[in-house]
C-alpha cells in the first residue's frame, strides 16, 4: 500500500461545502480522478496542490521538510521531503492520466508557528524549494500563499482547481501535532481548529 493509498481510509462527508472530502496527513500525498475535495491543515509544512484540468486529474501532498537530513533518518514516512513528495504525486497523478507539460501548481503553508522551528528557518527553506522546483521543472505557479506567522487550513476543490485557504491564530493543536511530527514524523489526525481569515485562491 503506498502513502497515495492511505487517505482513503480518511474519506469523510463535508458538510460545510457539501461534497466528499479526504483529509492529507503529514508526510502522505494522494492522486484522483475522483471529484473529491483534498484538504490539510499546515503550520511550517507546505502542501502543494497540482492538477492536469484536461485529464481531470488532481493531487496534493503535505512535506515537512525540503530534501532529506539527519531528522527522521530512522522512519519510513517516503514523502516526508519535498523533494519526494512532488516526485511521488507526480508520478501517481502521470498513473491517472495526467501529462507532466500540463501541470499546474497552487502552493501554501511554511508558517511561522512552532517555537524553535525560526532558528533553523524551515518555512522559509520550504518556500524557497516549492519555489525552485516547481521553475526548474516548468510546472506553473497558479497562486501561493506562503510564509507568516499563522496556521492555515487548506481546501482543494477538483474541476476547476479552485482553493480556499482558511488562516487561523492560536492553534495550540496544530503546533503540539507538528513539533510530534518535527520529531517523530507523527502521522495522527490533526483536529480542525476555528480560523479567522478565508481567501479563495
Amino acid at each position: 500500500m503506498t502513502y497515495s493509498d492511505q487517505p482513503a481510509e480518511r474519506l469523510y462527508f463535508d458538510r460545510q461545502f457539501q461534497v466528499e472530502a479526504i483529509k492529507i496527513l503529514p508526510g502522505e500525498y494522494f492522486a484522483t480522478r475522483q471529484p473529491l475535495m483534498l484538504t490539510t491543515l499546515l503550520g511550517s509544512c507546505v502542501a502543494a496542490c497540482l492538477m492536469d484540468r484536461v485529464a481531470g486529474v488532481h493531487g496534493m501532498n503535505h512535506f515537512l521538510l525540503p530534501q532529506g537530513s539527519d531528522w527522521h533518518s530512522q522512519t519510513g514516512v517516503p514523502a516526508r521531503f519535498g523533494v519526494n513528495a512532488m516526485e511521488l504525486l507526480i508520478t501517481d497523478m502521470q498513473k491517472l492520466g495526467a501529462q507532466r507539460q500540463r501541470l499546474e501548481a497552487k502552493v501554501f503553508g511554511a508558517g511561522n508557528v512552532l517555537d524553535g522551528m525560526s532558528v533553523v528557518n524551515i518555512g522559509e527553506q520550504n518556500s524557497e524549494f516549492i519555489r525552485t522546483y516547481l521553475k526548474s521543472e516548468g510546472i506553473p505557479l497558479l497562486a501561493e500563499d506562503l510564509l507568516g506567522s499563522f496556521a492555515r487550513k487548506i481546501f482543494f476543490f477538483p474541476g476547476d482547481g479552485r482553493v480556499m485557504v482558511r488562516k487561523l491564530k492560536g492553534s495550540r493543536t496544530l503546533v503540539s501535532k507538528e513539533a510530534a511530527y518535527r520529531q517523530r514524523l507523527d502521522r495522527q489526525t490533526a483536529s480542525q481548529p476555528g480560523g479567522d481569515i478565508d481567501l479563495f485562491i
